[in-house]
């Protein structure tokens, strides 16, 4: 090819139109972080989501020399908190705290006005938890699972389980059991795992199928009592707790785990930095020994190993949803 004066002219405004966008995202990186960052919260404040991210923060904060603060902003199983989310500018001030529940709402929501993949970019997961069934000994009167089963197939319907909203997890996890078992249990959502786990201490519901962030404390109480554990092996926190396999139900495999996003548009090195940050503080031993009180994994992948964890999610809950025959409450 033959350059000419022109071409040389042109190329140089192709380079100087490239710098020109690229540095006010360059300057936004240098520049961070703010004095302030904001964690959006998509679920009210005392649930699953809230016992992992609130330490994190304070970690990750201190590390960063700012303040993290945690917004709560519950409704419609995760889904109000994430479209407001979507919604902010990606400068580096906000991030997402959301959970396996945002990769199931597109299969329960029809009209999202956000879009998961598209609207965040996905950081890593921060805590993957075991799902456990959790009943109310004062509500079902069974002390073990093999009783709990014999109760509910002799009262079909008669059982409620609470569940942190339609489309959740918990949700999808009690409607799964339910496939698996041939049962009929009735869900009651709520606005998230801290109400609902309010109701059923107070014995306004009789059960949930919970993730151990929220029950695990609660069972060490004695208030109430854990069934059995929906992963392949019996957890360290709750050695006499039988797994799903254990007790019949093999295919009845759910955890509940939490993630941290970037608004999409968010500039690389901030992304980079903010996982740098995380993982980091994940090592931390004060932070290692919460998750460990709660049964959980610690997380950390890298984002491209996030972003095919939630490809993969979605891709199973539309079949769950499809199989069950799963409408909105």
């Amino acid at each position: 090819m033959k350059f000419t004066s022109t071409t040389s002219r042109r190329r140089a405004l192709k380079l100087g139109l490239a710098a020109s966008l690229a540095a006010p995202s360059i300057a936004r990186a240098q520049a961070w972080p703010p004095g302030t960052i904001t964690w959006i919260n998509p679920f009210p404040a005392g649930g699953g989501t809230d016992t992992f991210a609130r330490p994190l923060a304070a970690q990750v904060g201190e590390q960063l020399g700012c303040q993290i603060i945690i917004d709560n902003k519950g409704g419609a199983g995760g889904t109000v908190g994430a479209s407001q989310a979507a919604k902010m500018k990606p400068d580096g001030s906000v991030f997402f705290v959301g959970a396996i529940h945002h990769t199931i709402a597109p299969s329960i929501y029809k009209n999202l006005d956000y879009d998961l993949e598209k609207n965040f970019e996905p950081i890593t997961m921060i805590a993957l938890v075991p799902q456990v069934i959790s009943i109310n000994p004062a509500k079902v009167p069974v002390k073990t699972y093999a009783e709990f089963l014999a109760y509910v197939k002799a009262n079909p319907g008669k059982v409620n389980y609470a569940s942190p909203g339609a489309g959740t997890a918990h949700h999808l996890a009690g409607e799964l059991y339910k496939l698996e078992t041939k049962t009929e249990i009735t869900h009651v959502p709520y606005r998230g795992a801290g109400p609902a786990m309010q109701d059923l201490l107070a014995g306004n519901v009789d059960m949930m199928f919970d993730g151990m962030g929220t029950s695990a404390q609660q069972i060490k109480a004695g208030k109430l009592i854990g069934l059995a554990v929906a992963t392949p092996k019996r957890t360290t926190e709750f050695p006499d707790i039988p797994t799903a396999a254990e007790v019949g139900v093999p295919n009845w495999i759910v955890s509940t785990w939490y993630g941290l996003w970037a608004i999409k548009g968010t500039p690389k090195p901030i992304v980079d930095r903010m996982y740098a940050e995380v993982v980091k503080a994940m090592a931390n031993p004060k932070l290692q020994k919460i998750w460990l009180d709660q049964t959980a994994q610690v997380g950390g992948e890298q984002p491209a190993d996030f972003a095919k964890r939630i490809r993969a999610e979605i891709e199973k809950w539309q079949k769950v949803v499809a199989a069950a025959g799963v409408k909105l409450d």
